[in-house]
């Protein structure tokens, strides 16, 4: 559910308790921003009122109610970089006492500093950059700062290719194979993945404008009724990926994770185990939308007992044994990733 803290105009907050908006000498209230958007059509809670107790208290039961009364279990909590960091640690803190199983999803694409610091202050998962990291060197670079540094230890990511506010440039071409390859990438190099969908299912990726990372049309601003029944090649390959994540534990991890070398920099390839090294998965990604694309493959041989292996592809059923550290891929843009399955010979 979105927790969203902020109220209409009429809302009855704003007649009943003023002093917890923050009004200009004119008597207008001070509109919220999270640049470059300016928010002029809510009224922004003022959380440092001089009323703020009752604010926070309130603000809480609200929470708790949906909590209690709806069985909500997860918060996409919109922009809490907007808000004060010691509510969200109290607020948080409060529901965990009584709802430890309750999750919070920080939806904040800020400086790095402030997505920190919102994780450290109790967010169960946050949004990433990985939106916009598309490149081989720009994968590896991020995960590998998520993965292997201080961050692994509070900071919980959440791999999202788009989201209703945020259509990238890389979709807005509508390529149906980037959509197929940025929908892998998220569900296999992060334990949590979120999609906006259906748009992002039927490619609907036209952009408000040229220059404008927003929808045409938006779902934001009028109502849309979609074929739920509908079926095409991504939807198919979602519900295989899906299910392939939910069998392999391997992929129900993120900080489990190693690259491997390749020979081409189109090609990305990353190795995945479970805690026991009892369930391990090899990924191979073609990055180039319009081409397919050959290349070698080292296998992390250092990191295990040896070869020959057999791997198996759970999105094709194709079986290959390998028996070199080098071994050769091809991929089309058609189908553009390999998920392997390893089984030791």
């Amino acid at each position: 559910m979105d927790y969203a803290l902020q109220a209409a105009p009429d809302h009855p907050y704003v007649k009943e308790f003023p002093q917890w908006f923050k009004w200009r000498p004119d008597g207008t209230v001070q509109y919220a921003e999270n640049p470059p958007k300016k928010y002029q059509d809510i009224q922004p809670i003022y959380f440092e009122s001089s009323d703020w107790k009752n604010l926070w208290k309130e603000l809480l039961e609200v929470a708790l109610f949906w909590i209690e009364e709806c069985d909500v279990k997860i918060f996409r909590v919109d922009n809490p970089h907007t808000k004060p960091f010691f509510f969200w640690g109290w607020l948080i803190a409060e529901i965990k006492k009584k709802h430890p199983d309750v999750l919070f999803l920080a939806e904040a694409f800020t400086r790095p500093k402030i997505m920190n610091e919102l994780a450290k202050q109790g967010f169960t998962q946050s949004y990433t950059y990985f939106t916009w990291r598309n490149s081989k060197k720009e994968l590896i670079e991020y995960v590998e700062e998520l993965t292997q540094t201080e961050q692994k230890e509070f900071y919980r990511p959440n791999f999202w290719p788009n989201t209703p506010d945020i259509n990238p440039y890389a979709l807005q071409s509508g390529n149906e194979s980037v959509h197929l390859q940025k929908y892998f990438l998220a569900a296999t190099l992060s334990s949590s993945v979120g999609i906006y969908g259906p748009v992002f299912e039927y490619m609907v990726s036209t952009p408000m404008a040229p220059g404008k990372e927003e929808y045409l049309d938006s779902e934001k601003y009028e109502y849309y009724q979609w074929d739920w029944d509908k079926k095409n090649k991504i939807t198919t390959l979602i519900t295989r990926i899906n299910t392939i994540r939910n069998e392999q534990t391997s992929l129900q991890q993120t900080n489990n994770i190693v690259f491997c070398e390749t020979n081409n920099e189109q090609i990305l390839a990353y190795y995945k185990f479970d805690e026991d090294r009892q369930n391990e998965t090899l990924m191979i990604v073609n990055l180039d939308a319009f081409n397919k694309i050959q290349a070698m493959v080292r296998l992390p041989i250092d990191l295990w007992k040896g070869i020959p292996i057999q791997v198996t592809d759970l999105i094709t059923g194709n079986t290959y044994v390998w028996d070199k550290e080098w071994n050769f891929v091809e991929l089309s843009h058609e189908l553009p990733f390999h998920l392997f399955k390893i089984q030791r010979l």
